[in-house]
């Protein structure tokens, strides 16, 4: 019986092995959709729209076939719209039949509107971009309202060969089961029948044929060492040996069977429920309000551009290296410092931009340009987080940092999260308690007036250390020129607001967060007609004003680049400090 089990257990196994085989192999239907796409204008790149991308459900696969290097990036389509406004491309829409169009946009030949060549390599925009070399295969999953482009270098023609794909949705989900359940029967069947010969042979013991022997008359069972061999029904060792060899290979079969159907999930049913979305909270978003200038990964790698490029002006002390990456405050402070490196020896250098993780980012909310974000970046052990005002003047442009400061005050903000952004704030907004384009004179008048300002009630005393860390600092100096000096000069304090455009993002409450410059000027002059003001025990003042003395005297400027969070007009809150970063700017000679 055990042997008719064992061939029932066969013929299922096989039955079922060879089903799902079948499933994986000749019965199982197409995959993908595959389009292949050629595209025969002579231009140096290719647009494939979002609706193309989602003609079909699934993720897409994009598949390029061209000699040299291929590039491929992808973004948002208005912004990738933007930036090939200056430039002839092939614009792969979707048709009202569902065909594939390729539109090709040429710009005017000659004179303003000519198209230019552009490196799409590297550009701040990309969300992602890919590189290979001949045949570049990406996979992606990206919504109608981004776009993929195609490039080589900007100048030479984009490839033409395309294929985009698409997944079918086609499964298999009972071939895993099947081959599974019937390498299990097979290794049953084995099982069976190898029972079935042990069996066998057990039960078949020696047959002998002979004379009767009288019932009275002893056997003698005793056997001598010389007499001849034992008859025994055991196997021999060569049965075993084979018997274990031939139920030892089909494990292995098994095996590789199993690892067959598990190489694929679509080979199994899937059981388990669609996971159950957790709520969130509920952020309203006005209509109008555009897309976040940038997503946390894009900032994080332009941040990471930005501390590169810094790291190599500052070795070289290159102004014009550190032009491609700053502007505004942040460029002229380190202009000066450059200045200030390459005369003085021992001059130290200004802080690095940190190249590690955003812990903080708030974009801007906008679909055109000039657009900002601000990002609160690790400052490592020793040193504080810095606040960046980081700001893209238009679609070719890096982004460039205007602010950077020391994070001052630990304050909660409530802030719109990065995927929604935050709108500007016009700069003569009168629904803040001060507007941005006041904020800088209002602050300058608070720093040399202290709470004699007109302003003073507007501003937290409590959360701004460096308004005390100036009056401290003029005091102390006031203190020991006037030791010296008081009969022959005087020193007087003045701060004004910078020329550097303010930048405010909104918070959730209606307030904003501000960054702004503000210029102190520090100024000596002699009382005297007969009396100059020397400079040396000032080396960093006469390497700046290129004279060792003057009969006039002299102005110095440092710069301030500050963050505030100012409230809302109808709130009860005073503006609150943020942070700062102060540097030397110039020293001049006084006109008389």
């Amino acid at each position: 019986m055990r042997f008719v089990w064992a061939v029932v257990a066969f013929v299922l196994a096989a039955v079922m092995i060879g089903t799902g085989i079948a499933q994986r192999t000749v019965l199982q239907g197409p995959t993908t959709v595959d389009q292949p796409i050629h595209v025969a204008a002579d231009v140096p790149y290719v647009m494939i729209d979002g609706a193309v991308l989602n003609s079909h459900d699934g993720p897409q696969t994009l598949r390029v076939v061209g000699p040299g290097t291929i590039f491929a990036a992808y973004a948002r389509t208005d912004d990738l719209s933007a930036w090939l406004q200056k430039a002839d491309y092939a614009h792969l829409t979707l048709g009202n039949d569902g065909a594939i169009v390729a539109e090709t946009v040429v710009r005017t030949e000659g004179g303003a509107d000519a198209a230019v060549a552009l490196s799409p390599i590297d550009s701040d925009l990309w969300l992602e971009q890919f590189q290979q070399d001949n045949v570049l295969d990406t996979r992606l999953q990206l919504p109608e309202d981004m776009s993929v482009l195609v490039a080589s270098d900007g100048t030479r023609a984009a490839p033409g060969d395309l294929t985009l794909s698409w997944p079918t949705g086609a499964t298999t989900p009972w071939a895993g089961p099947l081959i599974v359940g019937g390498s299990l029967l097979l290794v049953a069947g084995l099982v069976l029948y190898y029972l079935g010969v042990r069996h066998a042979r057990r039960s078949r013991g020696p047959r002998r044929k002979g004379l009767p022997v009288p019932v009275t008359e002893p056997i003698d069972l005793a056997i001598e060492a010389g007499d001849k061999g034992v008859i025994s029904a055991t196997p021999t060792r060569r049965s075993l040996t084979r018997g274990k060899r031939s139920f030892v290979i089909l494990p292995v079969v098994t095996v590789s069977a199993l690892m067959f159907a598990g190489c694929s999930p679509d080979a199994w049913p899937q059981l388990a429920g669609s996971p159950t979305p957790s709520a969130t909270p509920s952020i309203i978003v006005p209509d109008d309000q555009g897309s976040p200038a940038v997503t946390e990964a894009q900032a994080d790698r332009i941040v990471s551009r930005i501390a590169a490029q810094v790291a190599i002006a500052d070795e070289a002390n290159d102004a014009a290296a550190a032009a491609v990456r700053l502007d505004g405050a942040a460029l002229k402070v380190r202009e000066t410092n450059y200045r200030l490196r390459t005369a003085i020896a021992d001059q130290n250098s200004l802080d690095p931009i940190p190249s590690s993780g955003i812990r903080v980012l708030l974009p801007e909310a906008f679909d055109g340009w000039p657009r900002s974000f601000f990002a609160v970046v690790g400052g490592g052990a020793d040193s504080p987080d810095k606040i960046l005002s980081v700001t893209q003047a238009d679609a070719w442009s890096d982004y460039k940092v205007t602010y950077m400061a020391d994070l001052a005050a630990d304050t909660s903000l409530n802030l719109a999260p990065s995927y929604v952004g935050a709108i500007s704030i016009d700069p003569d907004s009168p629904f803040l308690l001060l507007a941005p384009s006041q904020l800088a004179a209002a602050y300058a008048d608070v720093l040399d007036k202290d709470r004699d300002s007109e302003f003073a009630p507007l501003f937290d005393v409590d959360t701004d250390a460096f308004r005390t860390q100036v009056a401290a600092n003029r005091a102390s100096r006031l203190d020991s020129f006037n030791q010296t000096a008081a009969e022959t000069g005087t020193l007087s304090f003045a701060a004004s607001a910078g020329d550097t455009a303010p930048v405010a993002l909104a918070t959730l409450d209606s307030g904003a967060i501000v960054a702004v410059e503000v210029n102190e000027t520090d100024t000596v002059t002699p009382t005297s007609t007969d009396a100059v003001i020397k400079l040396d025990d000032s080396p960093t003042v006469k390497a700046l004003a290129g004279v060792s003395q003057s009969g006039t005297g002299f102005t110095t400027t440092y710069v301030d680049q500050l963050f505030f969070f100012v409230p809302a007009q109808s709130s009860e809150q005073r503006i609150q400090f943020l942070g700062y970063s102060s540097s030397i700017l110039d020293v001049k000679a006084v006109t008389p």
